[in-house]
């Protein structure tokens, strides 16, 4: 299979879909960043929690505490980690592409949510677009909610015994201690996350969203050239990824001079 100079100007003819291709792959990856680290951060703190509503069950009759038995594990069970652990593993542990699928063909269906057909942003279909957003933010959040909890879980405990001392609030103390040092920690994990989002957007393709791959697809079927389209396509992800993963270098090395004085 030959690559030739009249192979790429029979692709470059598909200029215009290859663009609006990388507008929607971008596009993609911003909701998607948006909404999955929403996500996560409700699904890290749901970890983090303390919440045992059998914790009485730790007391026998006597009063004292229990050290081990059924009902001293009833006690420690906490359902608001539980159900946030259940959800990070199932989603670390399936294929994107089969909860891609699973999100378009189940939740909306036009039996549960029916999506119109209508254009936003220029092009991009709702009814494809949304979902797409959907799975990729689900699949993120499982991912970056252990980020996140990694991250603030580094932080020492005696930051925290200090804050309390000098009469701050807990949510005072996760948002002015904790979170600033957490989140220049969990950068470089972040910014690996997010490079990552714009190359497995190219899964969507598969449920008709307009992004680089359906373009590929539209320009191999009309130039009957198949090499040359995936070359295009490779150097447009590249331009994409690189330049995010050197501005993100750039904020991690301004961000840790603090630890260098």
């Amino acid at each position: 299979m030959n690559v030739s100079k009249a192979g790429f100007e029979a692709v470059f003819q598909y200029s215009g879909m290859f663009k609006e291709g990388m507008l929607c792959t971008i596009y993609l990856s911003f909701f998607t960043v948006i909404l999955g680290f929403v996500l996560a951060l409700v699904l890290a703190v749901m970890r983090m929690s303390d919440i045992r509503p059998l914790r009485f069950l730790a007391l026998d009759q006597q009063g004292r505490l229990r050290e081990q038995g059924f009902l001293f594990a009833l006690s420690r069970f906490n359902p608001v980690s539980f159900i946030a652990t259940v959800y990070v593993e199932i989603f670390r542990a399936t294929p994107l592409l089969v909860q891609l699928f699973i999100v378009y063909q189940v939740l909306f269906h036009k039996d549960v949510i029916n999506l119109p057909a209508v254009t936003i942003l220029g092009f991009v279909k709702l009814n494809r677009f949304l979902p797409g957003v959907v799975a990729l933010a689900l699949n993120s959040g499982a991912y970056v909610s252990e980020i996140i909890r990694a991250g603030i879980q580094s932080i020492e405990g005696g930051q925290t015994e200090a804050a309390r001392s000098l009469g701050l609030t807990q949510g005072q103390n996760m948002r002015y201690i904790v979170l600033p040092q957490a989140i220049k920690n969990i950068l470089p994990a972040i910014g690996n996350e997010f490079v990552t989002i714009i190359k497995e957007s190219a899964v969507t393709f598969t449920i008709g969203v307009a992004d680089l791959m359906a373009a590929v697809k539209a320009a191999q079927a009309g130039s009957f050239r198949i090499l040359e389209p995936l070359l295009v396509v490779a150097a447009l992800y590249f331009c994409l990824t690189f330049p995010t993963s050197k501005i993100i270098a750039h904020f991690e090395r301004r961000m840790s001079r603090g630890d260098k004085r």
